[in-house]
């Protein structure tokens, strides 16, 4: 019987259209923990206090001060691991055309991933609420909270807080490339969280493959997923590239 790892390989050596899902477990190895689940954020912090708009827009400088600031000295510092990096060997064998994440943390395309689809937008860059200039996120002061724009206004990442809308763009380019795909790699969610749950379900809709890959069972697992892979994604990817790799090379 064909190994997990050698069937995931052989269905990838085959494609022509992969796309990955990604959430917070794909980034946790990097050292950003996640907002959800046991050990996550939201455990420590109320959302609705923090990270929903309305809050930010009444107290910009108490979500600063809680949320952002600390986010802003952890993503400075994180870099891409394996799992990161498998998924932009994926895109340089021309097996993997786009990644859509949920993460905000653009360690995908630290990673070398060119087609990254953004849910929830990117920390990597802040706007000014008063003149809509971007600033990258490395380049703010904290000094001062909340940090301002030299037009004096105040800076706020490019994310979706809580009570924004996800990005029409988003949304429809994640759409197209889902049913388009003939294998979709979904790795660190459980795909619970709307609108991204839909996406695994559009592509097994339209006749993909579904790979898993997340450190436990979810509910994707029994109900979607044809091929689940159980463990982190730093020790999985690097193992399904050197047989993937082993495969292109046959003959």
């Amino acid at each position: 019987m064909i190994q997990p790892i050698e069937h995931a390989a052989e269905i990838l050596s085959t494609a022509r259209r992969a796309v990955a899902l990604t959430g917070a477990g794909i980034s946790v190895e990097s050292g950003i923990p996640p907002f959800r689940g046991k050990g996550g954020l939201w455990e420590k912090i109320d959302p609705m206090k923090v990270a929903h708009i309305d809050a930010f827009l009444k107290d910009p400088e108490t979500v600063w001060k809680l949320l952002i600031k600390d986010m802003k000295r952890l993503l400075d510092t994180a870099r891409p691991n394996p799992g990161h990096s498998g998924l932009a060997d994926l895109e340089r064998l021309g097996i993997l055309k786009t990644v859509i994440t949920q993460n905000v943390d653009g360690l995908h395309q630290m990673a070398g991933n060119s087609d990254v689809i953004e849910f929830h937008g990117n920390f990597a860059w802040q706007s000014c609420l008063d003149c809509n200039r971007s600033i990258e996120t490395s380049q703010v002061d904290l000094t001062t909270l909340p940090p301002r724009c030299s037009c004096g206004g105040i800076l706020r990442p490019d994310c979706v807080f809580f009570g924004e809308l996800i990005p029409q763009k988003a949304l429809i380019r994640s759409q197209q490339v889902s049913a388009a795909c003939d294998v979709m790699l979904v790795i660190g969610t459980s795909a619970m969280v709307q609108p991204a749950a839909t996406m695994p379900f559009i592509a097994k809709d339209n006749g993909a493959f579904i790979i898993e890959i997340n450190p436990e069972a979810t509910p994707l697992t029994s109900r979607i997923s044809n091929l689940p892979l159980l463990g982190d994604a730093g020790s999985i990817m690097p193992r399904l590239l050197k047989a993937l790799r082993r495969r292109l090379a046959t003959p």
